[in-house]
């Protein structure tokens, strides 16, 4: 069957993605974008977006900015914009103008979820949507000297109503305005409101999208951060723009108060919510304290993941082949990292106590995950277990990675020098070349 290029991406693409639509069927997402993405050209491929995650059973609550809008409408009407501390000052003459700009999104935003033209990827969708007044608020108050009038924060999301919309297949639509039991209105952070909704609904995942750039060390993006390492980023001398801090905090806030994943996605990247959620690495931050990837030793479980690691490379002559038996009985011997329930990395030690020798044995990295030091991680947890089982020396036998063992301190050896038992199995139709590397006493 030929196949182009084009067809093998998307089905190779398609293909990986299921594991991901099937996690994510039936979970709850609170996913918070700005104003400005509401202004932006291309605005309508989100909302496209929006529609194809509940196509697929994702439970979604959406909350909106509107900051772009509310300083059009405070323009119009000659109202000064005033800000103290990053947060708006709501007096009298802004609060029409916040209820106004905000009213008009919400209705504009449940007009595009409506949408069901024929030829986009919203034909025939359905979607019904419902906002309300799901948030209660309080005001911000008299804060350094500076009263903030009708701005707020928010008091309390009423979790038990959202749950219930959400149960009926609609979307909730969340506005950054909030109301007290007296009857007042407040001006809130989306934000804000994004990160309380996902606490009180104990959302799976909260997505933050950014207008700018995501968080980067130098030139390379920082895909993933527990919550103590980014605090240390908020606290640290690197100072941050002023909105990636702001969400940066609320999802750190999040992911430390019950919600699994938080994401930072820079929307500027076509199609960069689908590839954050449907991709293993993505295109944003994650803020979790889950483990996502992390080296251990391999269980019965990882037998299967162990296997289709290293098939590609005993087919290609760099690895002896291991039969599902053999990996059966000899699995106490590896290690595995694994990335997001994916092996993307093992390796073997096979000691010989009575020589004080032990062989590093089928040290495999995933092709997609070489070159950020995960094989020189490995290496050294296999040299501590070898160390604590007594060994002081490590070998290895390979055929075509003789260079990378040599840079990491093994010296050329010859068959003589191995351990009786491991002599007589050496296979000499493969014409493995031996190294040496003396370990330092612990």
């Amino acid at each position: 069957m030929k196949k182009t290029t084009d067809t093998c991406d998307f089905v190779t693409g398609f293909r990986h993605s299921a594991p991901y639509i099937h996690a994510h069927r039936g979970c709850t997402f609170v996913i918070g974008f700005t104003g400005e993405a509401i202004a932006d050209e291309h605005f309508a491929g989100l909302i496209h977006d929006f529609a194809l995650l509940h196509s697929l059973g994702i439970r979604l609550v959406l909350v909106h900015g509107a900051r772009p809008q509310i300083e059009q409408r405070l323009k119009e009407r000659g109202v000064e914009s005033r800000y103290a501390h990053g947060l708006r000052i709501t007096d009298d003459d802004a609060l029409p103008c916040v209820k106004e700009a905000v009213g008009t999104v919400r209705v504009d935003l449940e007009a595009l979820l409506s949408m069901g033209v024929a030829n986009t990827p919203m034909s025939g969708a359905r979607i019904r949507v419902a906002s309300g007044n799901f948030v209660t608020a309080q005001p911000v108050g008299v804060r350094e000297g500076v009263d903030y009038c009708h701005t707020g924060q928010v008091r309390r999301i009423d979790g038990v109503a959202i749950r219930q919309q959400l149960e009926d297949q609609r979307i909730v639509l969340l506005s950054p305005l909030g109301y007290s039991p007296t009857g007042e209105v407040f001006n809130l952070s989306a934000e804000e409101v994004a990160m309380h909704a996902a606490i009180e609904l104990r959302a799976d995942k909260l997505i933050l999208l950014l207008d700018g750039p995501g968080l980067a060390q130098g030139r390379k993006p920082v895909r993933q951060l527990s919550p103590s390492d980014a605090e240390r980023l908020l606290t640290g001398r690197r100072s941050l723009p002023e909105d990636l801090a702001r969400h940066l905090s609320s999802a750190t806030q999040a992911a430390k108060r019950g919600v699994r994943r938080a994401h930072l996605v820079t929307r500027s990247i076509d199609g960069a919510l689908l590839q954050e959620l449907f991709t293993r690495d993505g295109v944003g931050t994650l803020i979790t304290t889950d483990v996502y990837e992390g080296l251990r030793p391999a269980t019965i479980d990882d037998v299967g993941g162990i296997l289709e690691l290293i098939a590609p490379l005993e087919a290609e002559g760099v690895l002896v082949r291991r039969s599902r038996e053999r990996l059966e009985m000899e699995i106490d011997h590896f290690l595995v990292v694994e990335r997001d329930g994916m092996t993307i990395a093992c390796a073997a030690l096979y000691p010989y106590t009575e020589e004080a020798v032990g062989e590093l044995a089928c040290l495999a990295v995933h092709p997609d995950y070489r070159g950020e030091d995960r094989g020189d991680n490995l290496l050294a947890a296999i040299e501590r277990r070898a160390q604590d089982n007594g060994v002081r020396q490590l070998f290895v036998l390979t055929t075509q990675t003789a260079h990378w063992f040599r840079e990491r301190g093994f010296a050329p050896a010859s068959v003589d020098d191995l351990p009786v038992k491991r002599r007589g199995l050496y296979n000499y139709q493969r014409k493995s070349k031996v190294f040496i590397k003396a370990l330092e006493d612990r």
